[in-house]
């Protein structure tokens, strides 16, 4: 008898439906085609165990599965179920013609339990776009899955309960998610707030500027000044994400298996901060199993460099194509891969190797050309993609003592969604351009002309600091975010000036 049950392979963030096909006939033997790798070959003693400890079997007989289609490879344990379903189906051990109204996931343990899978998500959306009625799948992946409307999700513990749904012996409790309720709960649970920051002041005006622009960002300063406590708040201060958003970064986290199981939607921005010991393939994607790395598990949030200098230049040089293309490209002899990779990017670094070069207390003991020698470890492409170089300078004991409580983070983050719905305003007309930061050329022609008194401070400015070309740009795109930050439709010189205070590292003479 043959049978078709249904389940799916995920490509990058993307879902294939996968048709396996069982037919059991004359014979003893057990064969399995469709380009299946290793772990779904194992399925077979997988399968056998956890049915023969559930009063079940699988038949004495020749079975064949195909999964189609036999170009794609099969990967990983999530095709358990979806084979078990169609080998019961296929030995009349369920009767139900419904099976094939289901998308069927998860991975067996030996009696029977379902352990959870990754890409729940995107297979998910898959399934409703294809019509299916239902998706069938490990209760940890329930709400994931739940979030995508017009599809009844159905989490179940083990697969007795599967085929009592089938046989209609019992019935499976459907799981709903309220989205908006998900984003409404997490919107001012914020964790890092920026008022237990002391003083600081102008490094939050400029984290503020970074947040309503979407610009890269980089502090530089001594220990202990405060660089990563001001970076770590930086997420608390940026909007809210859209439900397109959230669905894409979802979508990503479900590829890694990132996700949390009590949560099924990614509702805050989110924000990564690997160690300088990361290697390129973990930051950018990639490995055997070609998985997201951390610049996209980064998308829609930020990507946060503590102590740059101290990371292998390959692994920042990686970086160089998807902070311009904002999408990162894996490519292989058999396949490609695309993973979106829009994340703002903040990094911090101490000024020398000792840290107090510039430091208005301490002496710096670094010899001659150290400075220039440390900071040279960030190659000028990478640097010319950072907007924003702010120093940071030790709060004064003055300011710590102060009772007097800091603006919140909410009070920040509110002017900060009135500048970007400017922006949105501004760019509604442009495709793939909705903030500062992602402006090209010819938008900069269009959006950022400057009066007279503004382009002769910029042209003195170029000229007496040293500026390089490269500063040219970056200083227009922050001006404009400055102007939309004041509900200004023009940029003043006022703008400008701001703008360039925060050019430091292209200073001439600046590491000595």
């Amino acid at each position: 008898m043959l049978v078709k049950t249904f389940g799916s392979a995920v490509h990058g963030i993307t879902a294939t439906t996968v048709t396996v096909e069982v037919n059991i006939g004359q014979g003893i033997m057990f064969h399995m085609v469709g380009l299946p790798d290793s772990a779904v070959k194992e399925s077979h003693q997988r399968i056998d165990a956890a049915l023969k400890n559930n009063d079940l079997k699988i038949p004495g007989k020749q079975i064949t599965i195909n999964m189609a289609p036999a170009d794609i490879r099969k990967e990983g344990s999530a095709y358990d179920l979806t084979i078990a379903v169609g080998i019961l189906a296929a030995s009349e051990q369920i009767l139900s013609e419904e099976i094939g109204n289901y998308i069927i996931m998860g991975e067996l343990s030996l009696d029977g339990e379902l352990r959870p899978v990754k890409g729940t998500l995107p297979i998910a959306i898959k399934a409703k776009q294809e019509g299916f009625k239902g998706f069938i799948l490990p209760e940890e992946n329930a709400r994931e899955a739940a979030v995508v409307e017009g599809l009844e999700v159905y989490g179940v513990s083990n697969i007795r309960q599967v085929i009592d749904f089938f046989n209609g012996s019992a019935a499976l409790r459907q799981t709903h998610i309220d989205i908006s309720q998900e984003f409404l709960s997490k919107l001012d649970n914020i964790e890092f707030d920026f008022s237990d920051v002391k003083g600081q002041e102008n490094i939050k005006r400029a984290l503020e500027i970074a947040a309503a622009g979407g610009h890269n960002v980089i502090l530089i300063g001594p220990p202990g000044a405060g660089k990563t406590m001001l970076s770590k708040r930086m997420p608390s201060i940026l909007p809210p994400l859209t439900l397109d958003e959230a669905l894409e970064t979802t979508k990503i986290h479900s590829v890694a298996g990132k996700t949390v199981k009590a949560q099924g939607l990614v509702t805050r921005r989110p924000f990564r901060n690997p160690h300088h010991t990361i290697s390129d393939v973990a930051l950018v994607g990639g490995g055997m199993n070609v998985q997201p790395g951390e610049i996209s598990l980064a998308h829609n949030g930020v990507l946060f460099l503590d102590e740059l200098p101290e990371f292998k230049r390959t692994v920042l040089e990686v970086m160089r194509q998807p902070l311009e293309d904002r999408i990162v490209s894996i490519a292989r002899a058999r396949f490609s891969v695309e993973y979106p990779a829009s994340f703002m990017l903040m990094a911090s670094m101490n000024p020398c190797p000792c840290g107090y070069y510039n430091h208005p207390e301490k002496d710096c003991v670094c010899g001659p050309g150290i400075v220039q020698k440390y900071l040279s470890k960030i190659s000028g492409p990478l640097l010319d993609r950072i907007d924003l170089h702010v120093e940071v300078t030790p709060v004064p004991f003055s300011e710590l003592n102060k009772q007097q409580h800091a603006e919140s983070s909410r009070e920040i983050r509110d002017r900060v969604i009135r500048a970007r719905e400017r922006q949105t305003q501004r760019y509604r007309n442009t495709e793939g351009l909705y903030c500062n930061a992602q402006m090209r050329s010819k938008d900069l022609r269009d959006y950022c002309t400057l009066d007279e008194a503004g382009n002769s401070l910029l042209k003195t400015a170029m000229e007496r600091l040293g500026l390089s070309a490269r500063a040219y740009d970056r200083i227009l795109k922050v001006a404009r975010t400055i102007a939309d930050l004041e509900a200004s439709d023009r940029i003043e010189s006022a703008h400008v000036s701001e703008a360039i205070q925060y050019r430091s590292l292209d200073r001439e003479g600046w590491a000595g």
